[in-house]
């Protein structure tokens, strides 16, 4: 099985998070990085741990198989050969207890949702993960088959009401098993639980966090980039921005040009608008590069979303190139890629499923001479935020909702045209900026307008017509691994309508997309 080496990471130690396909996973990362412990996620089939990252404890997620099936995942050999803590969260406790000669076996009481758990005074190196003496707390659990035979140097450190053992410790060892979830926000003491494992177990020190995080960050740009000279590619959006920023912090503001492609993909307005916050920055160096014919006509007649973003992620690359081909000062490459971006586009390890390409990741052509430096690739969207608020940006222009690298070319299904662009970008302005006039932006994460390739009939005055439809999207996340619909009123969707349709020319029908994620994505293509 092909592996992927992970490098370059900001962090030369933390927990390991071993991916075994639970919906979950990438929250036990964001918990532990909250509470700040550094941590990364992989597939749990690799055969070999991380290059360059020093490990400090291993979490094993949850996942759809079961341990007792032909061809399920196995706990590899190498992670209880590191000899460090480890946690295994349900799938992951099924494993470690199959491993140590226990029974995992089909439940007999199914557990979905809510479960009143009441823990046990135990003894060993894991018992410090529970707060001393007997306590009950509410916790998640999502599991088909639980525990039949408890292995032999284990004892019982929680059970449900129901009497579903709930959590084992080792008697002589740092390894402790749950059958819930830690890391879902309604298991009320989970945080805490995780914060106990990377402190107390793993014994690390919770300093991934404000400074010391820019001062991590800023540390691997000056290992990354030495004395070289990097070209930003920015796109207005919150990551780009703070990584300039943080590129001048690390390099100093006359080792960095920023170069911000117009597609013509982009929102109403948004050339000055991004030019006029850049300057914010102190840049030394900006140029702008006028590039919407060309995307225009690469993307003539090209409906199938994954094409759309191939085209436009190669074109952003060669826009780039072309500059830096007559600029001969520049080494590397900055880019905004986040972690998210990296999971998705199956960049995390081996076997992992493509759910849509980010133009961002995948690298550099060979002929393109830079080198990538990419600060927040193992950084999720609320931790660029917070590292943007610590270098001291805008709070507008960090809380702006994130703004896909593909522009308005994936909220718009079908063909791209100029003519489609503009009437997205006319409705979409219309919604945000109603938003801001009822003092709503800040209630969806993210929040924006879809041209939809149906055409409904309507009728406006006396006169019968045929016309296109608007999608609104709004919603709630904190890093966009996960979404739930934003709760906006009625009255203001139905004001919103009302102003597309009388304003926009060609749209007669607004709707409003009340779908999480998953298991639609958040974008439409």
């Amino acid at each position: 099985m092909p592996e992927k080496i992970l490098s370059n990471r900001p962090q030369n130690q933390g927990i390991l998070v071993l991916d075994f396909g639970s919906q979950y996973t990438l929250l036990i990362a964001r918990r532990l990085r909250e509470v700040g412990a550094y941590s990364e996620v992989i597939d749990g089939r690799v055969t070999a741990p991380p290059v360059g990252l020093t490990v400090r404890g291993i979490i094993l997620s949850g996942g759809p198989d079961s341990v007792y099936e032909e061809g399920s995942r196995s706990l590899p050999e190498w992670a209880m050969k590191l000899n460090v803590p480890v946690l295994g969260i349900c799938y992951g406790m099924q494993l470690l207890v199959e491993r140590a000669g226990g029974k995992v076996r089909a439940a007999t009481k199914r557990e979905y949702g809510r479960a009143t758990m009441n823990v046990v005074p135990t003894t060993g190196p894991a018992s410090v993960l529970f707060e001393e003496g007997s306590t009950t707390q509410t916790v998640w659990m999502s599991h088909g088959d639980d525990i039949g035979t408890i292995p032999q140097g284990y004892q019982i450190a929680a059970e449900t009401d129901g009497h579903v053992l709930a959590a084992l410790v080792h008697v002589h060892l740092p390894i402790a098993a749950l059958q819930y979830h830690p890391e879902v926000a309604h298991s009320e003491k989970g945080a805490d639980l995780l914060r106990r494992f990377a402190k107390n177990l793993c014994g690390m020190t919770l300093d991934w966090d404000g400074q010391a995080r820019v001062d991590s960050l800023c540390h691997h740009i000056k290992e990354t980039v030495g004395s070289g000279h990097v070209l930003v590619a920015c796109s207005g959006g919150v990551d780009s921005t703070v990584t300039a920023a943080l590129l001048m912090r690390a390099l100093g503001p006359e080792k960095v040009t920023a170069v911000f492609c117009d597609t013509g993909l982009l929102r109403k307005n948004e050339v000055p608008w991004v030019s006029e916050k850049l300057k914010v920055l102190g840049l030394q160096h900006m140029e702008l590069l006028s590039s919407g014919d060309l995307f225009f006509r690469e993307l003539k007649g090209v409906t199938d979303p994954e094409q759309k973003r191939k085209i436009i992620g190669r074109l952003f690359i060669e826009e780039f190139e072309t500059y830096a081909k007559k600029h001969k000062e520049f080494t590397h490459l900055g880019q905004g890629t986040l972690y998210p971006d990296v999971i998705e586009s199956a960049g995390h390890g081996a076997g992992a499923k493509v759910i849509k390409s980010h133009h961002n990741v995948g690298g550099l052509p060979d002929r393109l001479a830079l080198k990538l430096v990419e600060p927040f690739r193992w950084l999720f969207k609320d931790e660029v935020r917070a590292v943007g608020l610590q270098l001291g940006l805008p709070e507008e222009l960090i809380q702006r909702h994130p703004f896909p690298g593909p522009g308005l070319a994936v909220r718009i299904l079908g063909e791209v045209t100029v003519d489609r662009v503009k009437m997205l970008q006319e409705a979409d302005d219309i919604f945000i900026s109603a938003l801001h006039e009822k003092q709503l932006y800040h209630v969806p994460w993210q929040a924006f307008a879809v041209l939809l390739p149906i055409k409904s009939v309507g009728v406006m005055g006396d006169n019968r017509t045929y016309q296109q439809t608007i999608a609104l999207r709004a919603v709630t996340s904190s890093d966009g691994m996960t979404a739930g619909v934003a709760d906006l009123p009625l009255s203001f969707l139905t004001l919103v309508s009302d102003r597309i349709i009388r304003r926009v020319s060609g749209i007669n029908r607004v709707v409003f997309d009340i779908t999480t994620k998953p298991p639609a994505t958040i974008e439409w293509e």
